[in-house]
């Protein structure tokens, strides 16, 4: 029997193209197969817009319309404190753009994830760090200075932990408080490997839990809990297969580069087609190693250093009295 075609893991809008030789990066600016692209940021901090615009643009990229906004920023693996700042100004100010409620709407932030799993905690561990406002407007609210919003944050577990339906829980508490909005946080799969805890994705159309390992779960979006959700996250797992499959491509471009562009061995390489390589490489792999995916070694501190600055920026967007002076200030 024939295997299945396991398409290259990523949750990353700009990652996915359905259509073409193989998964590409989205870069050009402009419109084309129903997406829009734009390009920002700088040097530290990159970042690209990608808007489905269509039918089309979710065949192609697999992803439903709407906005996908994805921070690229290499050197905040070296933890730099100005950078740090940055991002968290830089997140807020996209999330701001994304969120389309009155300043006294109440918001639900739900944290995604097993906190047991380092890899998978960054949902967790961001609502450990935001500023909780919901009971004190219910309970004193003369206390409370104007342009605090009511938030509230929710860690629910995953399925093995709970026994529960992430979903289900997370549907039951919206049914309850009636929030105007959900950010979702959660940790993501990336094809790339200098994507992994480097990048921020902002999208205002929801998510899939545990989708970039292959275990997805309820949607949470607005179709199923009624309410507008946005998801942010970054990716701290690469597929091996995606390892495996660059590190071969790095070594076949080399070989190119030394070879005649006439000659046999450059016209082989230049023939492989990439889907079939990469199938191929699961097929290899699947017996010793099943679907394995990877993480860096000093994810520990890596991953706390990012939920704070998702937390940070979160805050920012969401209270109006909090800005770049006050990052971290409400850290615990």
């Amino acid at each position: 029997m024939t295997k299945p075609v396991r398409s290259i893991r990523t949750d990353m809008a700009d990652e996915s193209r359905a259509a073409g030789p193989g998964p590409r990066m989205i870069q050009q600016q402009g419109v084309q197969d129903g997406i829009r692209v734009e390009q920002g940021g700088d040097e530290q901090v990159s970042i690209t817009r990608v808007h489905v615009i269509s039918p089309l643009g979710e065949q192609n990229t697999g992803k439903p319309m709407g906005t996908y906004v994805t921070m690229d920023m290499q050197a905040i693996r070296e933890r730099s404190r100005d950078l740090y700042e940055k991002a968290c100004r830089l997140l807020a100010k996209e999330l701001e753009n994304m969120i389309k409620i009155n300043d006294r709407d109440t918001v639900l932030v739900v944290g995604l994830g097993n906190w047991n799993v380092t890899a998978d905690s960054l949902g967790p561990r961001v609502c450990s760090h935001l500023m909780v406002t919901r009971h004190l407007h219910e309970f004193l609210p003369e206390e409370v200075d104007d342009g605090v919003r009511p938030v509230c944050a929710l860690a629910p577990g995953v399925l093995g932990l709970t026994g529960i339906e992430t979903g289900h829980i997370i549907k039951g508490v919206v049914e309850q408080i009636k929030p105007a909005l959900v950010i979702a946080v959660d940790a993501l799969a990336s094809r790339n490997m200098n994507r992994v805890n480097a990048s921020v994705q902002l999208a205002n159309t929801g998510i899939a839990p545990g989708s970039g390992i292959g275990n997805k779960r309820m949607a949470i979006a607005q179709e199923t809990l009624g309410v507008p959700v946005i998801a942010i996250g970054i990716p701290t797992v690469v597929d091996a297969a995606t390892i495996v499959s660059d590190t071969i491509d790095l070594l076949m471009e080399g070989m190119k580069q030394q070879s005649p562009p006439d000659s046999g061995l450059y016209r082989m390489l230049s023939s492989i087609d990439l889907n079939e390589k990469y199938q191929t490489i699961i097929n290899i792999l699947e017996p010793y190693s099943g679907n394995l995916v990877v993480t860096p070694k000093d994810t520990d501190e890596i991953v706390e250093f990012l939920s704070k600055m998702v937390a940070n920026g979160i805050n920012m967007a969401l209270h109006k009295n909090i800005d770049a002076k006050d990052v971290d200030r409400f850290i615990q």
